[in-house]
């Protein structure tokens, strides 16, 4: 039987203009070649991936740790949560939920720590990424230690960036569901094609590392950046609310490093004379979307990279923006 494909008219009038911007696209897939420390791009426009690129022996469907792109992930989970009845909402109390890990005298300030602060990074307790991480990932109880860590300012002031609040986020949802944060996700995110979570790792009470070492392809972290370019859609079904993406998406406070705006697990900013909303990981783990806005449909850049090179410092992060931005350009 003859297996080739023929295109009708109004197909092949849909597929040439893809075609035309896969086509712009390879001059800057090629010159991301030069970008040490590159492992994947794939790139999502009008419903459909229209390239991908593995670099250095790597391939967009190779899983990778994704870092702190996760706590984008976990964002989700949060939202889902709450669509689902098992919390009350970003300003729900954390404090009546981990009652039986907080410190024996704790800080009143504890009580005022909402979910939303935690997935602000406006918790106000002292951070345990950076230079605490090892520290803090050394301990035998990371909940606890999180929730013992010393106040440095109020609840709701401004972004202090831990991964140990993004952690309390997964602790709360094990909480409340009774399942793991893994499961949750390969549950409540199964809907979403292509999207895969092939490892995560735990704490010492079991607890999934919430916004750390999650493995993941290139293309599943595209497949999830669709998810939200689609107000949450996906597979046929409303995966994440509509309204938590845009509260999510709604500018609550800023990195004191970069100065970018920073919501519920993501960051806010403008690329290539575009907004973006991105999830970002140490070592260039990189999902920008960007939402439809002014004619042009919404589009989405997924980009993973070495995980064990920093990629803020060196200058590295900025040289993804600058591609991002430029690839976005001739979508």
């Amino acid at each position: 039987m003859d297996r080739r494909i023929f295109l009708t008219a109004a197909t092949a009038a849909l597929a040439l203009p893809a075609l035309a911007r896969a086509s712009n696209l390879t001059p800057l897939l090629t010159e991301a070649e030069a970008l040490d420390g590159l492992r994947a791009i794939a790139l999502w426009r009008d419903g459909a991936e229209i390239a991908a690129r593995g670099y250095g022996g790597w391939t967009p469907d190779r899983p990778t740790n994704i870092k702190s792109a996760s706590k984008s992930v976990v964002s989700a989970l949060a939202g889902i949560a709450i669509a689902r009845g098992h919390l009350e909402g970003a300003g729900q109390p954390i404090a009546p939920i981990l009652q039986a890990d907080l410190p024996p005298d704790p800080d009143p300030r504890l009580a005022q720590v909402t979910l939303g602060h935690l997935l602000s990074m406006q918790a106000g307790l002292e951070r345990q990424s950076g230079a605490n991480y090892g520290r803090w990932v050394s301990s035998p109880n990371w909940v606890r230690a999180a929730l013992a860590a010393p106040f440095t300012q109020d609840p709701g002031g401004r972004m202090q960036y831990s991964t140990a609040s993004t952690h309390l986020v997964a602790a709360i949802l094990t909480r409340m569901t009774g399942r793991p944060a893994l499961e949750l996700a390969r549950d409540w995110l199964g809907p979403v094609p292509g999207f895969a979570i092939t490892g995560w790792d735990r704490d010492p009470q079991g607890i999934h590392l919430g916004g750390n070492q999650m493995a993941m392809s290139t293309r599943s972290l595209l497949a999830f950046g669709t998810l939200y370019a689609q107000q949450g859609r996906a597979g046929g079904r409303q995966v994440v609310p509509e309204s938590w993406i845009a509260e999510s998406w709604q500018r609550r406070t800023a990195s004191i490093f970069s100065g970018q705006g920073y919501g519920y697990g993501w960051f806010i900013g403008q690329l290539g004379g575009r907004d973006v909303r991105y999830g970002w990981g140490y070592g260039g783990q990189m999902v920008y979307v960007f939402p439809a806005a002014r004619g042009r449909p919404a589009a989405v850049i997924a980009i993973t990279s070495d995980p064990d090179r920093p990629s803020a410092r060196t200058g590295y992060r900025n040289r993804l923006h600058d591609l991002a931005g430029r690839m976005v350009g001739t979508l």
